[in-house]
């Protein structure tokens, strides 16, 4: 018997939505997958965020976006203001990327700083925030930082990667997150998590959102797995089998 419903492996889904030539018909469609699915959120284009809430409007899934992305290096009153219009857009979680740049710097100041900024509007305004480390750049001794910080300044989740770096998600950094960040944020992997085995090893580590753009064949094999029957293409409602 499998230790997990359905329920359990969809909502640890951000549906991913980032690629820059995806069309606007594609984003419709993606957002349209992901509500079918009934995953944990869509994270998606900033321009798109406002469509992608109207799509999402009535379901149990999650409108994101991304802050300071993909690279960290847009200055802190840049990532507020795309916080803000996130928030005006009716976004509910922000993936917001650290300055690389800063903490290779080892200007921990400035890097605690930028990201007070955008987890202070984010939660005035009853939004969560996950920090992106871009962990394929950076020393062990960066990762244990950030994670302190984070936890310092009560972000929702710390998260490995944006999936454009030279490397994603790996399972010896998902440890040390988990291991370094205190119980109240969570941990998300993100780039590399392409099928259920992985999702499922990397959940047995602690983690709790992964991002993923594989989202129907995960899913897919998920329901077959529990002997669930297939999600009807076009289907707008939550799936059956709980």
């Amino acid at each position: 018997m499998a230790d997990y419903t359905y329920s359990d492996i969809a909502k640890m889904i951000d549906h991913s939505l980032l690629n820059p030539t995806l069309t606007d018909a594609q984003l419709e469609e993606g957002c349209r997958l992901a509500r079918a699915y009934d995953v944990a959120s869509v994270c998606i284009m900033p321009y798109y965020l406002k469509r992608c809430t109207e799509i999402l409007a009535g379901s149990t899934v999650k409108a994101s976006t991304t802050i300071g992305f993909p690279h960290g290096g847009h200055t802190t009153a840049v990532k507020l203001a795309e916080t803000k219009q996130a928030i005006a857009d009716g976004g509910e979680e922000l993936d917001m990327v650290v300055n690389i740049s800063k903490v290779l710097s080892g200007d921990w100041d400035y890097v605690r700083d930028d990201i007070r900024a955008v987890i202070d509007a984010a939660h005035e305004a009853g939004r969560k925030v996950k920090v992106i480390f871009e962990n394929c750049y950076l020393e062990r001794d960066h990762k244990i930082r950030l994670c302190e910080i984070a936890g310092e300044l009560k972000a929702d989740w710390v998260k490995t990667s944006t999936g454009y770096g030279t490397g994603g998600a790996t399972i010896e950094d998902l440890k040390l997150m988990r291991e370094h960040s205190p119980a109240h944020v969570q941990v998300k992997a993100a780039g590399g998590v392409r099928d259920l085995d992985k999702l499922l090893e990397v959940r047995a580590l602690g983690v709790t959102r992964v991002g993923a753009s594989r989202t129907a064949t995960i899913l897919d094999e998920c329901r077959k797995r529990l002997g669930l029957p297939p999600i009807e293409a076009g289907s707008t409602s939550a799936p059956s089998g709980y």
